[in-house]
């Protein structure tokens, strides 16, 4: 059997060698065509990541200035103050002692001449004696009648009658003295006295004046203490207790301070002026004091911390109320209620709704909402 011929294989085509060259210069070409576009895409799509997150600035809540206290208005008045009335009627005839004088309880301010007071007290008087004379006429006749019963002279109503009669009289002085005590005492205002120490700050009377029943005399004014009132507003109330201390200044003595603290309040609020009436006393044994003047008192610091206070144009106004935005630690917003306080103007007191260590948005926009992603820029 003869054996086939052998078979040669056919070499594969080589490609030549400029067209090797052709395909990786078109390679080459390509990937360095590309790559730049390819890199500017990623920086377009990175820098337009960066541009959605919105640079925010912050601000962190600080504490407000420690407030000096509350500084209020006040009517400084004398511990006791009461004008000075006549009692009887009459004629001034002399006054002792004037405007500025000092006096004791007791003492002699003016005299009155009372004419008319001095006949009715004669004729009290004559009154007296006539019902004592009737009581004895009355007594011996009615011992005469109870000696005459024991002999039946008289009749025992006859003998009642006188002891009746008696008793009759004797009611009659017992009303003839209380007469004449009562024109002793109206006499004795006369008289015009001091009815407790102080100092006279007012004399409108003078000799020869007619005096009637009720007109003021003196004014007479006790300055040793004084009183100090100031009306204290509701929102001030928390602080203002009956031993709170403060602090009373006057214009006349802007150098000096008077140590006051309070001793009572009216324990209701005016409901005209929403205000508490608090009463305040100072020692003005030196005289330095005018009682009716102006002053200014100023309770002392309660010793609270002082609020936080942020920006104003922090503050987002929604119809939930009063918001701030704030960044956490994962830069995410989330909006928070806030109470307001104060309003200084550039800066307002938070009462409520923030912490100092908080990161406050400043100037946020409208559309920001709880979950926005921001990027944060500390302010200068």
């Amino acid at each position: 059997m003869t054996p086939p011929p052998p078979q040669h294989s056919t070499p594969p085509p080589r490609l030549r060698p400029w067209a090797i060259g052709l395909f990786i210069l078109f390679v080459a070409g390509f990937v360095f065509g590309m790559l730049p576009r390819w890199r500017h895409t990623s920086e377009l799509r990175t820098e337009t990541r960066e541009l959605s997150v919105p640079t925010v600035t912050v601000a962190k809540p600080a504490p407000g200035k420690a407030e000096g206290g509350l500084t209020l208005p006040a009517e400084v008045k004398a511990r006791t103050e009461s004008p000075i009335y006549a009692r009887a009627s009459g004629y001034l005839t002399k006054w002792k002692l004037d405007i500025g004088a000092k006096v004791k309880a007791g003492d002699l301010l003016a005299e009155i001449d009372t004419p008319e007071l001095d006949q009715e007290l004669e004729s009290a008087r004559a009154n007296v004696e006539q019902a004592n004379a009737a009581l004895a006429l009355a007594k011996a006749t009615a011992d005469r009648w109870a000696e005459l019963v024991k002999t039946e002279s008289v009749s025992e109503q006859e003998n009642q009658e006188k002891a009746a009669d008696v008793k009759l009289k004797k009611a009659n002085v017992d009303a003839a003295m209380a007469n004449l005590h009562r024109f002793e005492d109206l006499k004795a205002f006369a008289r015009v006295l001091a009815p407790f120490d102080g100092i006279i700050t007012a004399r409108d009377i003078d000799v020869g004046d007619l005096i009637t029943s009720g007109k003021e005399l003196f004014r007479l004014a006790d300055t040793r203490t004084l009183r100090i009132y100031v009306r204290v507003p509701q929102s001030a109330l928390g602080d203002i207790s009956v031993g709170t201390l403060a602090d009373l200044a006057v214009p006349e003595l802007p150098r000096r301070k008077f140590e006051i603290k309070v001793v009572r309040t009216s324990g209701a609020i005016d409901a005209a002026s929403r205000t508490l009436l608090t009463e305040m006393e100072v020692d003005n044994s030196s005289g330095v004091l005018v009682a009716g003047s102006y002053a200014q008192v100023t309770f002392h610091d309660s010793g609270k911390d002082p609020a936080l206070v942020l920006p104003s144009n922090c503050l987002l106004f929604r119809a939930e109320g009063p918001e701030v935005a704030l960044v956490g630690g994962d830069k995410h917003v989330t909006l928070h209620p806030i109470v307001i306080g104060r309003d200084f103007g550039k800066t307002l007191e938070v009462l409520s709704g923030v912490q100092s260590g908080d990161q406050v948005i400043i100037n946020p926009g409208d559309s920001i909402v709880t979950g926005t992603e921001v990027r944060v820029a500390e302010a200068k």
